[in-house]
């Protein structure tokens, strides 16, 4: 064994690993002198195929609402329950519940923030919840039984309101304002006034207000995508004047109650695949799609690639240098230009569910993520060689090492604050549930890009 250990801190000063020697050979100066062969194996495939998405985590503030009926994609709904932040202190200053003039639910979008028609006219109805919204919650939650069956607001809207507006003051949004009961603002105001501390966590005010129901009433051709969701109180403050027996008025608006990221909200989706994107997995094609459609089923040759470099390295050393993974897409042609996802998620099937129930971040041994390269038309997975050198330690490789699941997520990602490092860090991944998106990933296509070294040793 002594042997193999010169050679080996030999050939890691060279910047290789041994992976295989004989314990009998000579570590003279053949070892230097003999030739490295570096092998580029691009001749490995993969095979997959479209498997139902499951339900999902949506761990999102990101509420999507609305119907599109599509033949070359599918029907679509989705609607939305949530429960709400309160702010720790509402304006007290000369205002009491009485002098609450105006209750709003307040929906921003982003401008282009939407999948369909902009001008179809859409039902939207909001329902007050009467019991606490269950944690985990999934996108196929029913939410039957937690809700007042009589709405408490409606709105009939589209995607083009206040363009002259919004032009006019350069912003990025628009809203959705309902109108909801003044009751209700003075309602949760009377309870503030009563217990503050109620107010200071969201577990404590959710016993108290569970939380709205917003469903899509009538309509269909149109998904929104809602990046804030405030409860907006109109309300105006009496101030006595000092030395007079006049008082001053001052008219004001407040968002009390937000949608944050430590509530629970959820959207419970319900999704239908079109027969022509049936037809075309039928036919071999292996399309993923979301919010919770198709996921992509794909086996790794790990075996193939490990028994061909062992073949190849045996009686002499070796060490493998790179290994990576690039799936080219095809975009799908549609009505509604529903894109490719941005990005995706490929991580072991066994470890699926795990992966978004534990928050995790792809670690580039089990799971992996993509970025889409719209230039390119590919998804690129970056190094797998800590995969399959983890493989390679363990020797025997069962199925369940080499099963892939691979499903669009939403991957946020920060910039380090260090003038001198740009690094860029990724702070969250989460099941995709934006908006719609869908691709067909040429899995038999795929590229993998196997490179290792192999060294021969004279006796």
């Amino acid at each position: 064994m002594k042997s193999v250990f010169k050679i080996y801190a030999l050939v890691a000063l060279l910047g290789l690993n041994v992976t295989a020697c004989d314990d009998q050979m000579s570590t003279g100066s053949s070892l230097v002198e003999d030739e490295v062969q570096v092998i580029v194996d691009t001749t490995f495939t993969t095979t997959g195929y479209s498997i139902s998405g499951q339900p999902v985590l949506s761990r999102t503030i990101t509420g999507i609402l609305g119907r599109i009926e599509a033949p070359d994609y599918g029907n679509l709904t989705s609607d939305f329950v949530t429960q709400f932040m309160p702010s720790i202190a509402l304006d007290t200053v000369g205002v009491n519940a009485g002098r609450i003039d105006a209750v709003k639910l307040v929906m921003r979008y982003e401008i282009g923030g939407f999948t369909g028609d902009s001008l179809a006219p859409m039902g939207l109805e909001v329902y007050r919840l009467n019991k606490q919204l269950p944690s985990p919650i999934y996108s196929d939650f029913d939410p039957s039984g937690y809700y007042d069956v009589t709405p408490i607001a409606s709105k009939v809207y589209t995607a083009s309101e206040a363009a002259l507006t919004d032009s006019l003051l350069k912003l990025k949004y628009r809203e959705i304002k309902v109108d909801l009961p003044i009751a209700l603002g003075r309602e949760l105001y009377d309870k503030y006034i009563q217990d503050p501390a109620a107010y200071s966590e969201p577990e404590s005010f959710a016993k108290i207000f569970p939380g709205l129901y917003l469903k899509n009433s009538y309509g269909s051709g149109r998904i929104t995508r809602l990046v804030k969701t405030t409860i907006d109180f109109d309300y105006h403050s009496v101030t006595p004047i000092d030395g007079t027996d006049r008082d001053t008025t001052i008219y004001k608006t407040s968002s009390y109650f937000a949608v944050t990221p430590e509530i629970i909200a959820n959207n419970n989706i319900n999704m239908s695949i079109s027969k022509d994107i049936r037809d075309s997995i039928a036919k071999g094609q292996t399309i993923v799609m979301a919010p919770a459609g198709l996921d992509v089923e794909m086996t790794f040759p790990a075996r193939e690639l490990l028994d061909t470099y062992n073949a190849k390295i045996k009686g002499g050393l070796g060490v493998i240098n790179t290994l990576t993974y690039t799936i080219p897409a095809k975009v799908i042609e549609n009505k509604y230009n529903i894109a490719p996802p941005p990005f995706l998620l490929m991580v072991l099937k066994k470890d699926r569910d795990k992966f978004f129930a534990e928050n995790k971040l792809t670690d580039e041994i089990t799971s992996f993520y993509a970025t889409y390269n719209e230039t390119s038309g590919q998804y690129y997975f970056g190094s797998m060689l800590k995969y399959i050198q983890q493989l390679q330690e363990k020797g025997e490789i069962t199925d369940e090492d080499v099963t892939f699941v691979i499903t669009p997520v939403l991957v946020s990602l920060e910039m380090s604050d260090n003038y001198y490092d740009q690094t860029t860090y990724v702070t969250s991944i989460t099941p995709y549930v934006a908006k719609p998106v869908m691709v067909n990933l040429e899995v038999a296509k795929a590229k993998i890009n196997f490179v290792y070294s192999s060294q021969k040793l004279s006796n």
